[in-house]
């Protein structure tokens, strides 16, 4: 009886064993993350999305969106109004860019000419030489100098080279100029407190100006104003004026504005009253920017 009872056990654990090989054998393979990786058998993840722009990216007359970036401090940054970078670049939302995404930055026409090469100077003519028949009758010498019979050789040979055109020379016409390039304005200083401190590339980018809350700030010259508004952090409430095609000024931490967008500003006028906003102390930060570039106000506002 215990015989029996010792075969029935060994042939149950040959059967449970049998099982439990045929369940390894057949286990399903774990589950691949081919989101990173990619497929194992030849196929790829999904391609990244392109950001607007990007073939562009490089070129010149464009730039490409950095982290922190708004409209506003991509306008201070390339010298435009941020209403025509907007326009340029079919923006729907001008709150909404894209860090990485490639931005128009100068007006379609001069982007095109950059591209192209193209040049303004105009080719310059040939000159327009007509030939005439020699009067047979005329006196060799005469003929071939262009003097008239009874007139001296002399007068008749500087008349002649002062009438007929040289071959090797062609008319000059002056070198145009680039139309970007503007004359620099007549400066004046934007506030009448004590210097606090001066521009340091890399790190002010203008001159920071003292004095008491609600006093007067000028337009540094005549201008248009392209921006008014706190939208530029670090800057509080801030006023932007383009001079030219090159020079723009910006006037920070500002208590009260008193000029609004698109608004034709004069040397001296008043546009705001200093303040603190987005700042320590009450101040008046200042900038000269030519083309987008801060450079030195110092150097560029009259001694006083």
């Amino acid at each position: 009886m215990q015989i029996i009872l010792n075969h029935r056990l060994l042939a149950s654990a040959a059967v449970v064993l049998s099982l439990v090989g045929c369940a390894t054998h057949n286990q399903r393979a774990p589950v691949e993350d081919r989101s990173r990786s990619g497929n194992a058998t030849g196929g790829s993840t999904a391609p990244a999305r392109v950001l607007p722009g990007a073939e562009n990216v490089g070129k010149p007359g464009y730039y490409t969106v950095k982290p922190n970036d708004t409209l506003i401090r991509v306008s201070l940054e390339t010298g435009q109004n941020w209403r025509d970078l907007a326009a340029w670049n079919n923006l729907d939302n001008p709150n909404l860019i894209e860090v990485g995404q490639v931005l128009r930055v100068e007006p379609p026409e001069a982007t095109a000419s950059a591209a192209n090469g193209a040049s303004s100077t105009k080719p310059i003519a040939s000159p327009n030489i007509q030939a005439r028949a020699i009067d047979p009758k005329a006196p060799a010498s005469t003929a071939a100098s262009g003097v008239k019979p009874g007139a001296s050789a002399a007068s008749g040979s500087s008349a002649a080279a002062s009438q007929a055109p040289s071959a090797t020379e062609t008319p000059k016409e002056p070198t145009p100029k680039d139309p970007r390039e503007a004359d620099e304005p007549n400066w004046q200083w934007p506030a009448n407190g004590p210097l606090l401190g001066g521009f340091e590339e890399g790190k002010r980018k203008g001159l920071a100006i003292g004095g008491k809350a609600g006093d007067p700030v000028f337009a540094s010259a005549d201008g248009r104003v392209v921006y008014a508004g706190s939208g530029l952090r670090g800057y509080g409430n801030l006023v932007i004026i383009k001079h030219n095609a090159e020079y723009l000024t910006a006037y920070a931490h500002n208590q009260t504005l008193l000029v609004k967008e698109d608004q034709a500003v004069r040397k001296g006028q008043k546009i705001a009253e200093m303040g603190s906003t987005d700042a320590e102390r009450v101040q008046l930060h200042f900038e000269i920017r030519k083309q987008g570039k801060p450079v030195d106000p110092a150097r560029q506002l009259p001694t006083r």
